[in-house]
C-alpha cells in the first residue's frame, strides 16, 4: 500500500516540497534521523544508449535536488548525486559543479552497466571526489535483459542474483587494480547488494591473490583487507542463519564497515530493529552501525546532546 496510497497524503500545500514532508513523516514513524536520497527511476540510467541523454538527465536530477528538496529538508536529506558514468568528461563537470552544494556528501555510481570502473579515463573522476572529502558509492540493481540472466524465468532468481552480482564484479575489479592504493583517502560504499557475497568475494581474491600475486602488482596487503577498508549498506540484509551472518559481520568487520540503510518504501526494506535485535551484537556496534559509523563519514551533526554524548561514548564524535 506504500505506492498506491501515497497520492492520497495531505500535505499543508504552503509551497513547500511535498516530497520533503512524505519523507519526514516516514523518518519519523521508523526514528530515522537522516536520509540519503537516490531515486529507484535512476538505477539504469546506465543502460540508456545514448550517453548524452544520461548526462542531460542526471543533470537535471542533480540541479533539481540540490536546489528544490535539499534545502527544505531542514537538514535531514542528503544525497550521493548520481554520476553519468558512460561520459567521464562530464561526470568530472558535475563533480565540480555540484560538489561543494549543501547536502551533497558524494557521488553514486549505478552499477547496472559493464563499463571497467577501473579504467584510466575515469582516475581524474576519482581524484576530484577524493580532494573534495566526499564519498564515492556504487548502488546495485538487476537487469533480467541481461543476457547472463536471460535464463532466469522467475523475478527472484534475477532479483537475487543481479543486486549482488553487479557489485561483485565492480568491487573485484576495484580491489585488484589497487584502487584503495591510488585513492586512500577516498571512502568508497557498496550500496543493495546484500551481505552474504561479502565473505565469499574475500576468501575467492584472496585465495587467487596467494597464487597470482604477480597479476596484482599494486597491492600491499591482501584484497580482503582493501575490502575491510570499504562501507556496505545493510539492506537487504540475509538473515535467515544467524550464525552464519555473524560470521559475516566478522569478516567484514562491520561493527565499523556497515551502515544502516531502510531502502524504504520498497517491498523488502528493512527496519531499524533488524540491526537492533540481532543478539551477537553489542552496544557499540549496534550504536555504529545505526548511526555512528555514518556521523563520522558523512559529517552528520547530531540532532540533540542525547546523541553527541552516545557519539562521544563510542568514540565517533568528529564536532561541527
Amino acid at each position: 500500500t506504500r505506492y498506491p496510497l501515497r497520492g492520497t497524503e495531505k500535505t499543508p500545500g504552503a509551497g513547500g516540497a511535498r516530497d520533503v514532508e512524505l519523507g519526514h513523516r516516514w523518518m519519523d514513524a521508523m526514528s530515522v534521523d537522516y536520509s540519503c536520497l537516490f531515486p529507484t527511476g535512476m538505477l539504469s540510467i546506465g543502460l540508456h544508449p545514448q550517453a548524452e541523454m544520461e548526462s542531460d538527465i542526471c543533470w537535471a536530477y542533480n540541479r533539481w535536488l540540490t536546489e528544490k528538496i535539499l534545502p527544505e529538508s531542514e537538514g535531514r536529506f542528503f544525497s550521493m548525486l548520481c554520476l553519468p558514468f558512460n561520459d567521464p568528461d562530464e561526470c568530472l563537470r558535475q563533480v565540480k559543479k555540484f560538489g561543494a552544494r549543501k547536502g551533497v556528501k558524494g557521488f553514486c555510481i549505478t552499477a547496472i552497466r559493464t563499463l571497467p570502473v577501473h579504467h584510466n579515463s575515469y582516475m581524474k573522476v576519482y581524484r576530484a571526489i577524493e580532494e573534495r572529502g566526499l564519498a564515492l558509492s556504487f548502488h546495485s540493481g538487476f537487469n533480467w535483459g541481461d543476457h547472463q540472466f536471460q535464463s532466469c524465468n522467475r523475478f527472484l532468481a534475477a532479483h537475487a542474483l543481479g543486486f549482488s552480482w553487479y557489485n561483485i564484479i565492480h568491487c573485484v575489479n576495484w580491489v585488484v587494480n589497487g584502487m584503495g592504493e591510488r585513492f586512500p583517502k577516498l571512502p568508497v560504499i557498496w550500496i543493495e547488494a546484500g551481505l552474504s557475497w561479502i565473505p565469499f568475494v574475500m576468501q575467492r581474491i584472496d585465495h587467487e591473490y596467494m597464487l597470482r600475486p604477480s597479476d596484482c602488482p599494486l597491492l600491499k596487503k591482501k584484497p580482503s583487507d582493501y575490502m575491510r577498508d570499504m562501507y556496505y549498506s545493510v539492506q537487504p540484509m540475509e538473515i535467515q542463519d544467524m550464525g552464519a551472518l555473524e560470521c559475516t559481520f566478522r569478516m567484514m568487520d562491520a561493527e565499523n564497515t556497515l551502515l544502516y540503510a531502510s531502502d524504504y518504501p520498497h517491498w523488502d526494506f528493512d527496519m531499524p530493529s533488524t540491526i537492533w535485535d540481532l543478539p551477537f551484537l553489542t552496544d557499540k556496534a549496534r550504536h555504529n552501525i545505526l548511526g555512528g559509523t555514518a556521523h563520522k563519514l558523512f559529517k552528520l551533526p547530531p540532532r540533540n546532546e542525547a546523541q553527541k554524548q552516545n557519539l562521544i561514548k563510542y568514540g565517533n564524535y568528529v564536532g561541527n
